[in-house]
């Protein structure tokens, strides 16, 4: 009797063998492979990148309360170089893995000195110039309903309730040049295409018989102001919080203070919340630099000499928004009263400004196109003229202060024509 033949194996249990002895080929792949790949980027101190001091205390830095901090000039420097580089390898990663790199780790800066596109799209857009002109028109026909002490600044200051139901601050100027400078300042900001920085300002004469202050009439007996004064009404805005400069803007005290640029790796590693502050930060420095205002960051800078813990304290006139929009309050020291103390304060706003190295393109663009033209009062002029109708009863910048104004222009455009050299050559 013929035996039965035994049937062929079938095909799955040939791949199972096959599989089997595949195993140890593809784990020492795979042990290569995790060996080869490039180490996680670590701060010098071990931490992960973005985690540098920001947001730190100086006793959680590791720091002491004196002179043992970091010298307070600089904003930001950014090494093309540097930049170069992050891009190159962060191309050789992603040929590597096959998948694309965080959305996060994009650079902030462009072309070496300008915020992306992207960063400037996550500035909160402050106050729109459609609410603020609507704001400005209803301010100006307005009645005043009562007038308060306190809130405003000087005690010469009033908070002031209007008819409508908005509040505005009421600025009464211990000499008529320093309303000038607040209404020439906010006017010189739409020029430059950051007055959504500013709250709405409007001029006001006081007349205490007229429409307007007609029902105040006694608290004006009070506040001491001069029958045909100007003064500047001011929107009020709630829910504002003080402003500390950001890191590594902590000073020390003495001569001989020397900038320290902040790296490109640090910036990259930031978190989208303080790139965002420090887009704000650029035009609030080349802004006060325009208008030699004195009484912001400046001030604090001239108080490190006695105080060095200064620059961990608020920021004069500077507030922030509940949607962390920076708020430029108070200008009233900038163009005529900053203008006339150029010699004792220059020393201060002009380092400042070099220590800005990167910018909002827009604001580039206007300061180069004011360069081009030489028309920086001209511009100021046909704006102020045309926006505010009691523009003559202060008048305007002197000859003496125009040419003083095209000049400082001048120089940021040369400011930012260096920065853009040394971005090139990096």
């Amino acid at each position: 009797m013929r035996r039965a033949r035994r049937a062929a194996p079938g095909p799955l249990p040939v791949l199972g063998l096959l599989l089997l002895g595949a195993l140890p080929g593809l784990w020492t792949v795979l042990l290569r492979r995790e060996a080869a790949a490039p180490p996680e980027p670590r701060s010098p101190s071990g931490q992960p990148p973005g985690r540098w001091d920001w947001g730190l205390s100086p006793a959680a830095r590791g720091e002491s309360g004196g002179g043992g901090q970091k010298t307070f000039r600089t904003l930001l420097a950014v090494p093309a170089a540097a930049t170069d580089r992050e891009e190159r390898d962060g191309e050789e990663r992603l040929a590597a893995t096959g998948s694309q790199p965080p959305a996060d780790t994009a650079s902030p800066v462009e072309r070496g000195i300008f915020w992306s596109r992207e960063l400037e799209e996550q500035v909160p857009p402050g106050f729109a110039a459609e609410e603020a002109a609507a704001w400005l028109s209803a301010a100006r026909a307005a009645r005043v309903a009562s007038l308060e002490r306190g809130g405003c600044g000087r005690s010469s200051n009033r908070l002031a309730r209007l008819s409508d139901g908005s509040r505005a601050c009421v600025r009464y100027g211990i000499n008529p040049e320093q309303i000038q400078g607040e209404a020439l300042s906010y006017h010189l900001a739409g020029v430059l295409g950051m007055q959504e920085r500013l709250p709405p300002m409007a001029l006001a004469l006081v007349e205490a018989r007229g429409r307007q202050w007609e029902p105040v009439r006694e608290e004006l007996r009070g506040s001491h102001w001069a029958e045909g004064a100007v003064v500047s009404l001011t929107r009020w805005v709630d829910n504002l919080t003080a402003v500390v400069a950001p890191a590594p803007w902590g000073a020390e005290a003495g001569a001989g203070r020397r900038l320290q640029p902040l790296s490109a790796e640090e910036l990259v590693g930031l978190p989208p919340s303080q790139l965002v502050e420090l887009v704000q930060w650029s035009d609030l420095i080349l802004f006060d630099y325009l208008t030699a205002n004195f009484d912001r960051l400046v001030s604090n800078l001239f108080s490190l000499q006695w105080d060095p813990r200064v620059m961990l304290r608020a920021t004069s006139n500077l507030l922030r928004a509940p949607d962390g929009g920076l708020v430029f309050m108070d200008n009233e020291a900038g163009l005529v009263h900053g203008y006339r103390l150029l010699a004792m304060w220059d020393p201060y706003n002009e380092p400042l400004l070099r220590s800005v190295c990167v910018f909002r393109e827009g604001t580039a663009r206007r300061v180069a196109e004011l360069h081009r033209r030489r028309s920086a009062a001209a511009e100021l002029r046909r704006r102020y003229r045309a926006r505010e109708p009691l523009w003559a009863r202060l008048g305007f910048l002197s000859e003496r202060q125009a040419e003083l104004l095209q000049a400082r222009v001048d120089f940021v455009h040369r400011h930012i024509a260096h920065c853009r050299a040394q971005a090139a050559v990096l």
